[in-house]
């Protein structure tokens, strides 16, 4: 009598169950990175309803010796989450429910596979406001956002993820459950474990729930967009800002003019508030409850920029209809960008002083060497986030876009280093950036990211090949 060898994929169903396991063509769609210009492999998804199954999916794949690539809502930007062959991707998004809503505490514990909007959504229906706020905030999860340290359009006033989470819950390597899901602001009890995995992109554990900061919502948002003489008036305006509005400032994005254009290209419907001609263009954001007249400061604060003559022009939105018009700017011109095809995406960081003058001397020296690109400079000005970007000329063929693409971001890397910067603001490192970040890893640095690693994953099973190639140990 003839039998078919058993494959890794059948033992995986033997072991979990056929509703727990997805094989063959099932698996593509979690193979794909947002964009679609990456295309990986898995074995398997495993995809689990509860912490307990989590921690039955590691052992199984432990047991078959499987690397393990977690996965939230697969919208990262660095690879972090695409699968090679021979590996399993363990999904996060049936684990999606709120386990708790303490408003009295300002507080939330969410399943890693909630999804950001629904999460916000919860919040406010009680009052309450969860500040992470990004452009795929009704697709990423949550658990997605804590394991990158997701940034977003608030880090000037709320910071990165990071500071929004009181506590973990996460499935280690051997299958036990870390709880520290605790609710508390001041735990000073040794060394914060929470820490390790807050940016580690799972290769150190699977974060299955998250407690999180909850703030009173705010009930009052003034918006502008506001016209500026040059990009260095950026700078000197949100110093200003700072200064004046304090902590009420939400966002502070700067764009170039290039930005309606880009946005028209997406949204050929979208009505331009203003001429889009100006050299640079500051989003401003000011939000507030309780007393606090949110309206009144703006047009002060906007009423002393005019009369000293540091913006060309400005327009203030009177509804919330007005304010996501102008935010459709600046999302809009992310989605044009992905229209003119494959392009070099970056997410750097340079100190806030230096912003301006990092952005002139990186779209100078690419425009010198590669007279057929062209360059997208936009970011946070409040945190020294610059996404700097560069649109190939694809008239020129495939193979010449990769190396216009590879030249731009060395001119870029090297201008970075002379800044001291960093060639990750908030995407994370992934896959995609693994080889930059280990050229610019300090000798002490790697030797205890491997002493992490080798005591909490000895067998190499999570994530292999994010962030960074350990020794063998």
């Amino acid at each position: 009598m003839h039998t078919i060898a058993e494959t890794d994929a059948d033992r995986l169903t033997r072991m979990l169950g056929a509703d727990m396991v997805l094989t063959g063509p099932d698996t593509a769609p979690y193979c794909r990175d947002w964009f679609g210009d990456a295309q990986g492999a898995a074995l398997a998804v495993l995809r689990p309803r509860d912490t307990a199954q989590v921690q039955d999916c590691v052992r199984a794949a432990a047991a078959l010796d499987l690397g393990i690539v977690p996965q939230g809502g697969n919208t990262g930007l660095v690879l972090g989450a695409m699968p090679d062959s021979g590996q399993v991707v363990l999904s996060l998004e049936r684990m999606t429910r709120i386990r708790a809503l303490d408003a009295d505490n300002f507080s939330a514990v969410v399943e890693a596979g909630t999804i950001l909007h629904d999460l916000k959504q919860a919040a406010a229906a009680r009052g309450l406001f969860f500040p992470l706020t990004l452009g795929a905030q009704g697709s990423c999860r949550i658990g997605g956002n804590v394991s990158t340290n997701a940034g977003g359009v608030n880090v000037l006033r709320y910071g990165m993820t990071r500071e929004l989470v009181l506590g973990l819950e996460v499935v280690l390597p051997d299958g036990r459950v870390l709880d520290l899901l605790s609710g508390l602001r001041k735990d000073n009890r040794g060394i914060d474990l929470k820490q390790l995995f807050i940016g580690a992109e799972g290769t150190l554990g699977i974060i299955t729930a998250v407690a999180v900061k909850l703030t009173p919502a705010p009930d009052r948002v003034a918006t502008a967009l506001v016209a500026l003489p040059r990009l260095e008036d950026a700078i000197t305006l949100y110093r200003r800002a700072r200064r004046e509005c304090c902590d009420l400032m939400s966002a502070f994005e700067f764009m170039p003019p290039l930005a309606f254009t880009l946005a028209r290209e997406a949204r050929p419907d979208l009505t331009l508030p203003m001429a889009d001609t100006h050299p640079a263009y500051a989003l401003i954001e000011i939000s507030g409850s309780g007393l606090v007249d949110i309206d009144d400061l703006m047009a002060r604060f906007l009423e002393g920029v005019f009369a000293d003559g540091l913006a060309l022009d400005g327009v203030v939105a009177q509804s919330q209809a007005q304010a996501a018009a102008l935010w459709a700017v600046r999302e809009g011109m992310n989605e044009g960008q992905a229209r003119r095809g494959r392009h070099l995406r970056s997410d750097v960081s340079v100190p806030l002083s230096r912003l301006a003058e990092f952005v002139a001397e990186v779209e100078a020296a690419v425009t010198a060497q590669l007279p057929g690109c062209t360059c997208v400079s936009y970011g946070h000005v409040g945190d020294g986030n610059v996404h700097l970007n560069v649109l190939p000329d694809h008239a020129l063929g495939p193979d010449s876009v990769d190396d216009q693409i590879a030249r731009a971001k060395g001119i870029l890397h090297q201008v970075l280093d002379r800044f001291g910067g960093s060639i990750s603001a908030e995407h994370g490192i992934g896959r995609l950036k693994k080889v930059d970040f280990e050229a610019r890893l300090p000798a002490p640095q790697r030797a205890l990211l491997e002493a992490i690693k080798q005591a909490i994953d000895p067998g190499r099973i999570m994530n292999p090949g994010c962030q960074f190639d350990p020794v063998a140990g």
